[in-house]
């Protein structure tokens, strides 16, 4: 589903500020893979699921999706192909709109607009199905504004979003990060369910190793900027959390990534 051969980023170039963010990364991801991303900050993960989505361009390498070379497509171009959900529960939602209306602008992602805009009573009865799987209560609330939502319903409904399309490749950037122990957990209940029941292609970083290490059929740790450990099936099944603290010493010569990894 996805090919990533020697990507590479750099930001700032021949500044001060320079930063090499991604130095030849080499990844490749079956279609159904659901991978958990775990590394340190500056370890480049949120960089490369950005550069999957063309939000940067790379500066050497390529990304080829389903078959078809990306490396050089705008982001907008790519937009049908991918669902995303990000850190903040705010980005991934219009606040002044309804609920329905957001479901809406994403069941329409890709295709031609006409000027009928009205949502077909076939098309609610969809919606309401849909919200009703999160079992937050929403499906009863659809013209209520996303702005008086909780981070949490907030986040479930960008989930849905991202995935109503059924998209080749989801990506998700520590989506529960933001969000309290317990609220989180149900998000990612959500994101469990949404993901097997539509065998979605997922890239999912997180800072919680108990999380990486239950989610997903392959776990992948980021460092300085390449993939430093790679492992799926009955090994990844059989990992402890110390199992990855030791690799993160290794990998970081005695040095821990760092405290919130822990504290997760």
């Amino acid at each position: 589903m996805l090919k990533i051969t020697n990507l590479q980023k750099t930001f700032n170039a021949g500044t001060i500020n320079e930063k090499k963010a991604l130095t030849g990364v080499e990844l490749v991801i079956n279609p159904g893979d659901f991978i958990t991303v775990i590394g340190g900050n500056g370890a480049g993960k949120s960089t490369l699921l950005n550069l999957i989505a063309g939000v940067y361009l790379p500066d050497a390498g390529s990304i080829i999706l389903d078959g078809i070379d990306v490396t050089k497509q705008p982001e907008y171009k790519r937009a049908a192909m991918l669902g995303r959900v990000f850190q903040d529960p705010m980005l991934g939602t219009a606040g002044n709109m309804g609920i329905e209306e957001n479901l809406a602008m994403a069941y329409r992602r890709g295709k031609t607009r006409g000027l009928g805009w009205g949502i077909l009573n076939e098309e609610r009865k969809y919606y309401k199905e849909q919200l009703a799987m999160l079992d937050l209560g929403l499906e009863n609330r659809l013209t209520s504004k996303v702005r008086l939502l909780s981070g949490g319903q907030r986040q479930a409904l960008t989930l849905l979003m991202a995935t109503l399309k059924k998209p080749k490749l989801l990506l998700l950037d520590e989506h529960t990060a933001a969000l309290d122990p317990k609220t989180a957990a149900k998000v990612l209940q959500i994101t469990e369910q949404i993901v097997n029941e539509n065998n979605l292609t997922t890239l999912m970083i997180t800072h919680n190793m108990k999380d990486a290490i239950r989610l997903g059929n392959r776990l992948i740790m980021m460092h300085e900027g390449k993939i430093v450990y790679d492992i799926s099936g009955e090994e990844k099944k059989s990992l402890h959390v110390s199992d990855l603290l030791q690799k993160f010493e290794t990998v970081t010569s005695g040095e821990f990534a760092n405290d919130r990894m822990l504290l997760s």
